[in-house]
This record gives C-alpha cells, sequence and structure tokens, in this order.
C-alpha cells in the first residue's frame, strides 16, 4: 500500500543554468499538492500531461530527495525517516532502463537481487520465475547490448520485481515500445495487481490516455503540480460530463471549473 498526502517541491533554478551567476534565482513548484491512494490489489493510475509533475512525485516516493511537505508511506513506513526500509517494500522501474549491456538478462537480475540481500540461488531462481511471467526466456542469456527496446523494458522490470516487492511503481513504462510489447506488459501487470500473482499494489505513471483507460482501476489526475480528480474511469467520464476519457482528461486537467459545473 502506497499513500500520498498533501505533497508538495519546489526547486530554486537560474535562467542558463549556473554560467550565469549573477542571474536572479528563480522558483520552481513542480509538485505543489499531489495526494494518492494506492491499496494493494490495484492498479492505480497517475495521469497527466508532461511536467505536470508525476515523475518528480514518483522520485519523492523513492526517496531520491525529500519533499517539501506532505507524507509518503509504503505500508506504513514513512519515507522520509525510513527510507531504506521503504524502499526494500518497492520495485520501481524509473524513465531510464540503463542495464549493464555486457551483463546478460540474467546476470543483471542476479546481481540486483543481491544488491536486495538475495543469495545467489534464490536470485536466479526468481529470474528463471520471471522469465517465464514476462516471456523473456529467449533473452534470459544473452548480453543485452543490442536488445531492442521492449526486451529492455522487460529486462529492467524482472529486475525491479526481483525480491518479490509489495509494491510496484512504474514511471510512463510503455515508452517507445511496439504494440506487442505494450500487450506484454500490460498482461504482466495485471497478473501481478490479481491474487494469483500476490495482489502487488501497482502505481503506473503515464501521459498516455488509452493505456491508463485500459490498464488503470483508479485514476488520480495531476496538472500543473496538484492532484486535480480522481475515481475510476467511469467516475471521471461523470465527473467531466463527457462520454469519451480522453475529452474528459482534458476538461479534468485543464478546465477543472467546467467539469464541476457539468457536475451540477
Amino acid at each position: 500500500m502506497i499513500k500520498i498526502s498533501q505533497l508538495s517541491k519546489q526547486f530554486v533554478t537560474r535562467p542558463g543554468g549556473s554560467v550565469f551567476k549573477r542571474a536572479p534565482k528563480q522558483i520552481v513548484h513542480a509538485v505543489r499538492q499531489v495526494d494518492l491512494d494506492a491499496p494493494n490489489g490495484r492498479i492505480t493510475g497517475l495521469l497527466g500531461p508532461n511536467g505536470a509533475g508525476k515523475t518528480t512525485t514518483l522520485r519523492m516516493l523513492g526517496g531520491l530527495f525529500p519533499p517539501d511537505q506532505g507524507e509518503i508511506g509504503v505500508d506504513g513506513i514513512d519515507v522520509k525517516r525510513q527510507p531504506r526500509a521503504a524502499l526494500a517494500r518497492m520495485g520501481i522501474l524509473g524513465d531510464a532502463h540503463g542495464l549493464y549491456p555486457r551483463l546478460s538478462a540474467r546476470e543483471n537480475i542476479v546481481y540486483f537481487g543481491q544488491l536486495q540481500g538475495m543469495e545467489a540461488d534464490a536470485a536466479n531462481a526468481r529470474a528463471e520465475a520471471l522469465a517465464e511471467l514476462l516471456d523473456m526466456r529467449h533473452i534470459l542469456d544473452r548480453r543485452s547490448e543490442g536488445y531492442s527496446q521492449g526486451e529492455r523494458m522487460k529486462t529492467a522490470l524482472a529486475r525491479a520485481l526481483v525480491h518479490d516487492p509489495a509494491n510496484i511503481v512504474l514511471d510512463e513504462p510503455t515508452n517507445g515500445l511496439d504494440v506487442l510489447a505494450t500487450r506484454a506488459l500490460r498482461e504482466a501487470l495485471r497478473h501481478l495487481r490479481s491474487p494469483a500473482g500476490g495482489s502487488k499494489c501497482i502505481v503506473f505513471s503515464s501521459h498516455i490516455m488509452q493505456e491508463v483507460e485500459q490498464l488503470c482501476d483508479h485514476v488520480v489526475v495531476v496538472a500543473h503540480g496538484r492532484s486535480v480528480a480522481q475515481g475510476t474511469v467511469p467516475e471521471l467520464l461523470a465527473q467531466a460530463g463527457e462520454s469519451r476519457f480522453e475529452d474528459a482528461f482534458v476538461r479534468l486537467a485543464f478546465h477543472p471549473d467546467h467539469s464541476q459545473e457539468a457536475q451540477a
């Protein structure tokens, strides 16, 4: 279970970077107020346009930097106070799927398993099981250099899942994937969400409405650093007074006052 409440983060920058040291500082409000409640056994979507604050929110969830305000909890563990304990409960697939190119998929997975404190034999057995789940047995012992984008995504996802975390966090994982790779990812996540797959808590960040509509059980719409609406897809359609999810998203994210009028 992942719970984010009243989250905010701002950064101080200078125009042109550090080269122009005399330039006035600028404050960027990356996240203003984001709330998200993601229970076990559900795929919770974080949907918003580029620059909405999704990645910054997930980086704070992963403990990369602290929020200015707000609370982040993972299975009741405060990320700010116990970041290592919280990270041990998560498998995170970020926006960079960097693999060690000289290692095979198996070696990448086993190495990360050992970093999580697993014995080599246990990590190898887990690699075998994940290769079956993600349909990647044909690349398991091939060096990752030269992998397709879909093969890289599968390996990175297996690496994130090697320690069998209760919570899975994915930041725009379908970027650059073809139709077959996207379908394979979708099927794997549905399995992991189900009781047979462990009833995982899955947080899925995306700006692609069709992906969120097809995959997510609950959606949090984020715009300008704020969570502006949330609910199931039918509930969001009703809130916006629209019949198409794309139209509902545009209304909720960019014209929230009009969506409130539609509800009245």
